[in-house]
């Protein structure tokens, strides 16, 4: 586990100094890194597109101008009908602007779903970190319930419990992303509980409290925010997941590449570009956080900071 800060001295005073070193050092190793470019170019494309989308789609999100084109048996493909370069899905609907309103929905779900996993996990981890003892215990305890039944059940129990809203997707997925910055930041903060800036701060009298916001969680948040930006990679495999499984409870030609995914099953043989295009569109995204991720990683691990 990476320690952010190891004041020496005089107790707290050096912390900002190598606080601040640590994190320059971090950037100038992430600015080496080419895959941690692939990853950012990537994830900066996929918000650009979901921000722009009323702009970017050439139809509206629920809109099927194609409905005239459509065959008993067949589905236009991609660059067979002039204005829909992709093709239209089994609605009519334009896949290009689907592809494009897909994005924002994608976003706001992986973004809301992993704030919410990481401000819970972030209360359960800072209250075991900072008490330690009975209150550790009970945290810890309930954790490992939570870790207990596999990630993608759990989050499919609540969401079937919460009802079919892309707000009980978001719901889902965060509390089966609790766990996880829980234990982190548990960690990170047990491991500098013992460090002579903590100790010098209890010596001033500072309370728990007091030491817990302004020493011990500014230098151990580090390893939950890369895990966080790790965790939005699987955000958005869950909800293409949740939302081909039909727990997203939006209309059938609402545009979210998991409900595409969904429908596009029931074409493989006549228009299998309908399922290729979402998954490739999940894959690239998936993958940009996840480089992007373990690029800040390896720039905060000791072990290859001292190479």
């Amino acid at each position: 586990m990476p320690t952010i800060a190891s004041p020496e001295g005089d107790g707290g005073a050096s912390a900002p100094r190598r606080s601040g070193s640590f994190w320059g050092d971090v950037l100038r190793r992430v600015r080496r890194n080419p895959a941690a470019w692939i990853g950012a170019v990537v994830i900066a494309a996929f918000v650009l597109v979901a921000v722009l989308a009323p702009w970017l789609a050439p139809y509206p999100e629920l809109a099927t101008p194609g409905r005239e084109y459509l065959r008993p048996t067949s589905l236009p493909g991609i660059g067979e009908i002039p204005g829909f370069p992709l093709g239209i899905d089994r609605f009519g609907g334009d896949v290009v602007s689907k592809l494009i309103w897909g994005a924002q929905a994608s976003l706001i779900i992986g973004i809301a779903s992993t704030f919410f996993g990481l401000v819970g996990g972030m209360v359960l981890g800072a209250l075991a970190g900072a008490f330690g003892g009975w209150v550790d215990t009970i945290v810890m305890r309930v954790v490992d319930i939570l870790l207990s039944v596999p990630h993608l059940l759990l989050a499919v129990s609540i969401a079937a419990v919460l009802g079919r809203t892309p707000l009980a997707i978001m719901i889902a997925i965060g509390v089966a992303q609790v766990p996880i910055f829980a234990r982190l930041l548990r960690s990170s903060m047990l491991g500098q509980r013992g460090s002579d800036y903590v100790l010098a701060a209890r010596t001033l009298g500072l309370g728990t409290g007091r030491i817990t916001m302004s020493h011990l969680l500014p230098n151990s948040v580090g390893p939950v925010i890369v895990q966080a930006t790790l965790t939005l990679a699987t955000a958005v495999i869950d909800a293409a997941a949740l939302s081909f499984l039909g727990l997203g409870g939006a209309r059938p030609e609402a545009a979210e590449w998991g409900r595409m995914l969904t429908y596009a099953q029931f074409e493989l043989a006549i228009a299998p570009s309908l399922a290729f295009l979402p998954g490739i569109c999940i894959m690239i995204t998936a993958l940009g956080f996840t480089l992007l991720g373990e690029a800040l990683r390896e720039a905060m691990d000791p072990r290859t900071r001292k190479r």
